[in-house]
């Protein structure tokens, strides 16, 4: 996590101090832009997964230990599942956007 941290205060101090005109620059910031939004979506994209496995881990766990329990468990588990995946999806969606 550190190396990540000192990654992202070299790119970020490097978009702050770049040149104000020319060429390169508008470059530069379209190239940093389009770094940071693979990051975002990367971000997004394991947050989801995790949260998604760990969410299902815990239900089907719960399904497991009492089947009784079963049909108050899955619809909460889908809907969640669902709403978690959709974070993932505006993130993709707000890259194309912006």
């Amino acid at each position: 996590m550190k190396k990540f941290i000192a990654l992202f205060a070299l790119v970020a101090t490097s978009v702050a101090f770049a040149n104000e005109g020319g060429e390169s620059a508008a470059f530069f910031n379209q190239w940093t832009k389009a770094c940071f939004y693979l990051l975002a979506v990367s971000f997004a994209a394991y947050g989801g997964t995790k949260s998604q496995s760990a969410a299902a881990s815990v239900a089907l766990e719960g399904m497991a230990r009492n089947p009784a329990a079963a049909d108050k468990l899955f619809v909460p588990m889908i809907l969640s599942l669902a709403l978690m995946e959709s974070l993932v999806i505006f993130t993709l969606i707000s890259i194309y956007l912006g």
